[in-house]
């Protein structure tokens, strides 16, 4: 049987006021990692200050004050300096955002399966929850 060492990884930049996120958001990340449905990879606090300068916070320096005493990072790096960098633009100015880079294991698990009957994933593409959401409330509506 074909077993992809990884699967399919994400990086999502999840903003917040100040320069810390709120304990739900590290609460919600920890249940998905417990449950076996993502592996954090890597994560990064990425601050924009008020005059447009950029400040990015690495995993080992605020494991400890976010709760993520427990959380083995995979590979410390993963997301660059230039990801960081372009990502932050999207921060408004007093804000701050956690760049979170997971792996998304059940997409492992079902890639794994089409490989191993002889399919590939040609392409994938997210549609934002937001998105969905009022999709559906239109169509409900109709």
């Amino acid at each position: 049987m074909t077993e992809f060492e990884y699967g399919p990884v994400e990086l999502y930049l999840v903003g917040f006021e100040g320069d810390r996120p709120d304990p739900s958001v590290v609460e919600a990340i920890m249940e998905l990692i417990e449950g076996g449905e993502i592996r954090l990879l890597d994560l990064l606090v990425v601050s924009r200050e008020h005059d447009g300068g950029v400040r990015v916070t690495e995993f080992e320096e605020i494991r400890g004050d976010y709760g993520f005493e427990a959380v083995e990072i995979e590979t410390i790096g993963l997301v660059a300096d230039e990801d960081a960098a372009e990502l932050a633009q999207g921060i408004p100015p007093g804000t701050s955002g956690a760049l979170l880079a997971v792996e998304l294991l059940w997409a492992k698990r079902l890639a794994s399966r089409f490989a191993q009957s002889g399919g590939v994933v040609l392409q994938t593409e997210r549609i934002p929850a937001p998105v969905v959401n009022a999709a559906m409330a239109e169509a409900e509506q109709e």
